[in-house]
């Protein structure tokens, strides 16, 4: 089993109805297929290595819907361990999040995000793993997904920690 994580589902005009991607994981030969809200939270079993089905559902997604989204996965343990991991304390889970990044980044780059002004959100690079408390919530952040490709050199997506424990319990 696995946790695919889709980059900005249903957001900005990119619509993505589930059913459709539930459809299309088994068109590419994934087993036990579910989702989880209509946010981009993909579970099953691929029929490859997961680096390699990400890719595969990246393509279909744009072949089908004619919009790119990049996909992460993860693994049961590994969503535990990044919500164990979690650095800060957890006030509002709303406003907690990991942000789950394809690759990890260069300790350079890790430094430097983490100098960064981030006008009181408080963020923290642990591995693959991004962990992040807002302030005042994602909409007036200045942590988006272009910064954060741009300076730790490797997209990824968010979830909050209400949704990773979702996505543990549902694995």
């Amino acid at each position: 089993m696995r946790v695919h994580l889709l980059r900005a589902v249903n957001v900005g005009g990119a619509t993505l109805p589930m059913a459709e991607l539930r459809e299309l994981a088994a068109d590419l030969g994934a087993s036990d297929v579910r989702t989880h809200i209509a946010s981009g939270n993909l579970l099953c079993t691929p029929p490859t290595e997961p680096d390699v089905f990400d890719r595969a559902l990246e393509q279909a997604i744009e072949a089908r819907f004619g919009f790119f989204r990049e996909v992460v996965s993860r693994s049961p343990d590994e969503l535990r361990a990044a919500l164990a991991d979690h650095p800060f304390e957890v006030v509002e889970p709303k406003l907690s999040h990991v942000y789950f990044l394809l690759d990890e980044p260069t300790p350079d780059a890790v430094r430097a995000f983490e100098a960064e002004d981030w006008r009181g959100d408080d963020v923290r690079v642990l591995g693959r793993d991004l962990h992040v408390r807002y302030r005042d919530g994602v909409a007036g952040s200045r942590i988006t997904p272009a910064r954060v490709r741009r300076l730790l050199g490797h997209h990824g997506t968010g979830r909050n920690l209400t949704t990773v424990q979702r996505l543990i319990d549902l694995a």
